[in-house]
């Protein structure tokens, strides 16, 4: 199996991966303060080692952003380079930390190909009654509106790792619902393996509650913030981002989004921050099922993610409200659970399960199967 090396730049991290054989992780490099550049001395002093010990075939790059123009993993040249450049304004904390671990890993292992992976890309096919927003269509047709959806590479792992793990399931025709919840998090209805429906949209704010996003709202009550509550355009754009979410309704002295901070204090008697966990399970349930109505039903439902994978509270507070689904959990197996698991009750109609998140995987199963066909 081509050994093949994972760039995941995020707006504030970086995280890099070497994958060998049965995608094994043999070497790791986790920046948690990065700034970056591609200069950074731990970064160069890694891909540096790599490039001595020629090991590395191919380099595989997490890019947030593909727009329409990307709809499937590529191989990176000068024209590429200069496209995802052109959609920094789509995803800008996002977007030149790519072009920035891109420029590191050509500096550095020459003559080894770098490859862009797309989060956007596995949403790139949503049926038209699911990408289109109902707007007038000139300004569709001007500006390019449509709903891209984001983490795409986590609900692709994931996706296919509860097909993986539900062997008595008809893959083509199976229904998943994974969860991606973490400080950002959003959800896919996936049929068949392929996805037909999410719940972030243009921007990554539509959909979930989450850390400090507030996820879908009334646009009208936006525009009566502008016009009588004299708000700036920056000053809403910057509260939606930032000061929203669990952070801006638990209202905690330190402004932390965190779940498990939120939840303690809520275990304290704080009000605020029960009302932000209520708030949190509401949505989360309204959607899942939501997911589900866009494929006539649901057969696994997947919770992955730092959320997802490690706050059983969370996850029961969904089921609670999704037994007309047929979801049920185990609340042993739920309490205990260890990612790859099976979560469910005996006995209930659709399986729940935990998975890790490993978009590491999905970028370097992206990446060989581009070498492969260049």
């Amino acid at each position: 199996m081509t050994a093949v090396l994972v760039v995941n730049a995020g707006s504030s991290s970086l995280k890099l991966r070497a994958l060998g054989p049965g995608d094994a992780v043999t070497e790791t490099l986790d920046l948690s303060a990065w700034d970056g550049s591609p200069d950074d001395d731990a970064l160069r002093r890694f891909l540096d080692g790599l490039g001595r010990r020629d090991g590395v075939r191919v380099v595989g790059h997490r890019v947030v952003h593909g727009g329409s123009l990307f709809t499937r993993a590529v191989l990176v040249d000068d024209a590429v380079l200069a496209a995802i450049a052109d959609l920094t304004d789509l995803a800008p904390l996002h977007q030149p930390r790519a072009l920035a671990g891109i420029e590191a890993a050509r500096a550095a292992l020459p003559g080894v190909p770098n490859v862009a992976c797309f989060d956007t890309a596995f949403h790139a096919g949503l049926p038209p009654a699911a990408v289109t927003y109902a707007l007038p269509l000139d300004w569709i047709r001007r500006f390019g509106l449509r709903r891209f959806g984001f983490h795409g590479l986590s609900h692709a792992y994931a996706s296919r790792r509860a097909v993986q793990l539900s062997k008595d399931q008809d893959a083509k025709r199976h229904r998943v619902v994974t969860c991606h919840l973490g400080a950002g998090s959003s959800l896919a209805a996936v049929k068949g393996g392929v996805c037909v429906d999410t719940t972030m949209g243009f921007t990554p704010l539509e959909g979930l509650v989450m850390a400090t996003r507030s996820g879908s709202v009334d646009p009208g009550l936006l525009i009566w913030l502008q016009r009588h509550g004299g708000m700036a355009v920056d000053e809403v754009s910057d509260g939606l981002e930032f000061r929203s979410g669990l952070a801006g309704l638990a209202g905690l002295p330190d402004g932390s989004g965190d779940m498990r901070d939120v939840r303690l204090a809520a275990g304290r008697g704080d009000p605020e921050a029960r009302l932000a966990i209520d708030v949190h399970a509401h949505r989360l349930r309204r959607e899942i099922a939501a997911m589900a109505a866009a494929m006539d039903g649901l057969d696994t439902l997947v919770f992955t993610g730092g959320i997802g994978e490690h706050q059983p509270e969370v996850r029961a507070e969904a089921a609670s409200g999704l037994s007309f689904l047929g979801v049920a959990l185990d609340g042993g197996r739920n309490a205990a659970a260890q990612p790859d698991c099976d979560i469910s009750a005996p006995g209930a109609a659709v399986r729940t399960l935990v998975i890790a998140a490993r978009e590491d995987i999905e970028i370097a199963r992206q990446a060989r199967a581009v070498l492969a066909a260049d």
